[in-house]
């Protein structure tokens, strides 16, 4: 029989029954392909997955563009869906067929501190991904899912959500009140900015676009900046706050400088990403240690730092800002969304039928 041809990604409306989607470092916004999905035995350490839904993050773009992924071999990308197990190896033992789990971003780091060795593997890089209607990794790359959380609420957790959660708990948790300032309104951004709140923290937001800012205000930041207007959004920070007690950069060498200026004495910046390049940060060793300050690098987190925030979302009964879903035959479609970045919170793919 002839090999089986990739399918194109918004092929419509008759897509292969299972497919996972595929695709080198470097090849491109167009370089993302749908293969049908070959079944392989089952290890026994691994669990076989049904996806239901997939989040996407500014890093899955990283591997098209070539700043991420391995060099080796085509890998298939994203780190964050939610899914039903459909089967589980001999040796597992905390998870069974039907229960529903969210992924673990490292599936190595189970608590405590990072080391070099728990945060090696990385799913939808330097290991397989999760965008594929089924998946098989390890038990360890998966964590149950409470009662509570919807579906596509479920998808956003593993990455953004998580790295939100650690910026707001490391080294410890900010106590109620402390002052927040998160960067733009993405990802990591709204799931700070909605935690913050649930949290008792005060939280300032910091964005170009007014629309944006009207939609952090109404879901319940203390303090909107429009850096057009201020572009030394620093000082209004101090003037209104006299200081924040920690700032979440996404931005990196664009913002840190700002970062550290728009704490309080003793403040901390969670330096969480790197949106405006590689380009070394400008910053003067003073204005850390004349009062104070401190950097907190950090990258998404454990997997008891997943089960923890799972729980909260579910206790609180928070619903992540999701700015839309697209159907399975629509992953192209997402990517594009992805890349022009003019969404607020997340963006999401179904990948279960019934739903779309």
């Amino acid at each position: 029989m002839p090999a089986a041809q990739p399918a194109p990604l918004d092929s419509a409306p008759a897509l292969p029954a299972a497919l996972h989607w595929r695709a080198r470092r470097g090849a491109g916004p167009d370089g993302l392909v749908a293969s049908p999905l070959v079944q392989a035995p089952l290890a026994a350490d691994a669990v076989r997955v049904r996806v239901l839904a997939v989040s996407l993050n500014h890093r899955d773009l990283m591997l098209l563009d070539g700043r991420a992924g391995p060099a080796d071999r085509p890998v298939v990308p994203c780190s964050d869906a939610v899914g039903e197990v459909l089967e589980v190896g001999s040796a597992v033992r905390d998870l069974v067929p039907g229960q529903r789990v969210i992924s673990a971003f490292f599936p190595d780091w189970e608590r405590g501190p990072a080391s070099a060795a728990a945060t090696a593997r990385a799913l939808g890089g330097s290991l397989d991904g999760v965008l594929g209607d089924e998946v098989c990794h390890p038990a360890a790359a998966w964590v149950p899912l409470p009662d509570g959380v919807a579906v596509d609420a479920a998808s956003t957790l593993s990455c953004a959500g998580v790295t939100a959660w650690h910026a707001l708990h490391a080294p410890v948790a900010l106590p109620r009140g402390a002052g927040i300032v998160v960067l733009g309104t993405g990802g990591v951004a709204i799931w700070a900015l909605q935690l913050g709140v649930a949290l008792g923290l005060r939280v300032a937001v910091v964005s170009s676009h007014a629309s944006k800012l009207e939609r952090a205000a109404a879901l319940g930041a203390s303090l909107c900046v429009d850096r057009r207007t201020h572009p030394r959004w620093s000082e209004m920070i101090q003037r209104e706050w006299g200081g924040a007690d920690r700032v979440l950069d996404v931005v990196g060498p664009a913002t840190l400088a700002q970062s550290i200026e728009a704490l309080r004495y003793g403040g901390s910046v969670a330096v969480v990403g790197r949106l405006s390049g590689s380009e070394p940060a400008a910053i003067d060793p003073a204005a850390l240690f004349l009062e104070h300050k401190r950097l907190l690098g950090l990258m998404v987190g454990s997997r008891a730092m997943t089960a923890q925030l799972a729980a909260f979302v579910s206790d609180q009964r928070l619903h992540p800002v999701i700015e839309k879903v697209y159907p399975r035959g629509a992953v192209g479609e997402a990517f594009g969304a992805l890349a022009r970045a003019d969404h607020v919170g997340k963006l999401v793919i179904r990948l279960d039928e019934a739903a779309v």
